[in-house]
């Protein structure tokens, strides 16, 4: 049995896969473009603000090499970004639901661990 029933595609060129949960399966095709239609297809616009944290995440990734769960995410958007954004208010009010979960998504990173 294929597991290729599993994922969809996101672009209608079906170059991009994701798997079941909406995660890109081959991370290196992540690009700007990229993150707008995983944001369109989160049902977000993309602004400024969705920008720093999603390269704020995107940064975390790199140095840790997992994305970031809530408490983690909170605390590096509040260093990097100061009290007024390093809340998890100012996160669901960007990235509604669950704040780690879609900015990984739109970041084209994994699932963050520690996430139902």
């Amino acid at each position: 049995m294929s597991n290729q029933n599993l994922y969809r595609y996101l672009d209608s060129s079906q170059n991009i896969q994701l798997d079941p949960e909406g995660y890109l399966v081959e991370q290196r095709q992540w690009s700007l473009e990229v993150a707008n239609l995983l944001a369109e297809d989160e049902g977000l616009t993309l602004t400024e603000k969705h920008w720093e944290i999603i390269q704020l995440v995107r940064d975390f990734y790199i140095r840790y090499e997992m994305a970031p769960a809530m408490r983690p995410l909170v605390k590096a958007t509040k260093q990097a970004l100061g009290d007024e954004k390093g809340n998890s208010i100012y996160l669901m009010t960007l990235f509604p639901g669950s704040p780690p979960k879609r900015i990984a998504r739109i970041a084209g990173l994994p699932k963050p661990t520690n996430c139902l």
